[in-house]
């Protein structure tokens, strides 16, 4: 179909087309790599034919083969079958060219495929990091590459690489400025979290009860969750990941779980925000270093509504919004008044925020929004409804989400941004102590 409809030429003329062209290649001393292109689905409809396009990139002289799932459509078990096919084909001819895989993730297999393949005897896996690619994407090697290294035994990067997995993955969502997928085999941020109490009290004894593999591995870290299904091993777990000490019987773990399971009624979410808890655990324990306090903030909001029902591209704009946010903060008893516009509350908010702060504080020049998420908490409600507000925040190293949760939409954004820049310079500060320390 792709050669007659496709291509638009005869079969014949198409084996001669992919011979020919390899051979000017290796006549101008290059090395041939051979994506068979909708290899799957052509050996299916007609095998006979497909693999004479194999024979023809062979003869031409091709190192690899690179059998192609291009649209994704392919289960590991066909794909186990034709590439044993395919092995034994090749290994009839003249020249035995190496055989690799290409796998497209419209069906969901595409990590499947590519190790059965491999398992099969292919033995270049072709992919992307985070499995970035048209549709539903390719091949993702974040999780293929430790599964061949660390569960099939296949050397594919050094350990001290493969250790910094994790890291790669999240730096390439940065460049290419898509939010990481905390729920990713491997690198997710959810890769290794633990959030039900006797689940973290038995990986305290010996992390394999609930996990496949070191996270450290592969770069990553092994997280305990904070929710209201916590109990006092998450909140001891998680003291000891922020670097505070706990004990069991300390009287201020039970205050500090009851508080958490309080506010998780109100409809606070601490699983997905670890910032904003370890900020409440710090409050409960005295250590929360003030960095600055609120004293008054307005925001006011003026728009020309948009009463045309014209959406074209090259239509005159009628509507338009500005907002004015005025903060009034204190910082070591000194009141600091600033306003800023934005083009909405919470922008005029941030943006007067960080203009009262950054004088006493220029690290916050650093800190950018990442991602912003608003849920309405009960919908029964209508517009009067409870919201949380989730903020992620980034300095360019490091990421941090807080919550806010209020019937004022505003009011939860103000308090998951302040706990957002709060937070923010807690790291700076921290990462300042530790190296003074170590000095």
């Amino acid at each position: 179909m792709h050669v007659t409809e496709g291509l638009q030429t005869t079969l014949p003329e198409n084996l001669a087309m992919i011979q020919d062209t390899i051979a000017f290649f290796r006549s101008q001393n290059r090395r041939v790599i051979y994506d068979a292109e909708h290899w799957f689905d052509g050996y299916l409809q007609n095998p006979e034919y497909a693999l004479k396009t194999l024979a023809a990139a062979i003869a031409g002289g091709a190192e690899w083969l690179i059998l192609c799932d291009t649209n994704g459509g392919t289960l590991p078990h066909q794909v186990t079958a034709i590439v044993a096919d395919v092995i034994e084909f090749v290994q009839q001819q003249a020249a035995s060219p190496q055989i690799g895989i290409h796998t497209h993730n419209d069906s969901g297999t595409a990590v499947a495929n590519a190790l059965a393949a491999v398992m099969g005897g292919a033995r270049m896996v072709q992919g992307t990091i985070n499995g970035y690619g048209e549709r539903c994407g390719n091949a993702n090697l974040c999780t293929l590459i430790p599964n061949l290294q660390l569960k099939l035994g296949y050397s594919c990067v050094q350990p001290t690489q493969l250790a910094h997995l994790a890291e790669s993955s999240r730096l390439i969502s940065e460049v290419v400025n898509l939010a990481p997928d905390d729920h990713a085999p491997f690198v997710g941020l959810s890769a290794f979290a633990h959030k039900g109490g006797i689940h973290v009290s038995a990986v305290e004894r010996n992390p394999l009860t609930y996990e496949h593999i070191e996270p450290e591995l592969v770069g990553n870290l092994r997280r305990i969750v904070i929710s209201d299904q916590a109990g006092l091993s998450n909140v001891l777990a998680k003291a000891r990941s922020f670097g505070i000490d706990l004990d069991k019987q300390d009287p201020q773990c039970r205050q500090i779980l009851q508080h958490l399971k309080t506010l998780e009624n109100q409809g606070y979410q601490f699983e997905a925000a670890e910032a904003s808890f370890e900020l409440l655990m710090r409050e409960a324990l005295g250590q929360r270093q003030a960095f600055f306090a609120l004293k008054d903030f307005h925001v006011h909001c003026d728009m020309l509504p948009d009463l045309s029902l014209d959406r074209s591209p090259d239509r005159s704009p009628q509507g338009a919004s500005q907002s004015l946010a005025t903060v009034k903060v204190s910082i070591e008893g000194q009141d600091i008044l600033e306003a800023a516009e934005g083009n909405g509350p919470v922008s005029a908010l941030d943006a007067a925020l960080r203009k009262a702060l950054i004088g006493s504080y220029p690290e916050i020049s650093s800190f950018h929004l990442t991602d912003y998420k608003v849920r309405i908490l009960d919908g029964a409600a209508g517009t009067a409804a409870k919201t949380r507000v989730l903020l992620e925040c980034s300095n360019g190293h490091q990421r941090w989400t807080t919550v806010g949760v209020s019937a004022n939409i505003i009011e939860a954004s103000y308090q998951a941004v302040v706990e957002g820049l709060e937070y923010g310079l807690m790291l700076q500060f921290q990462a300042k102590a530790a190296v003074v320390s170590g000095a």
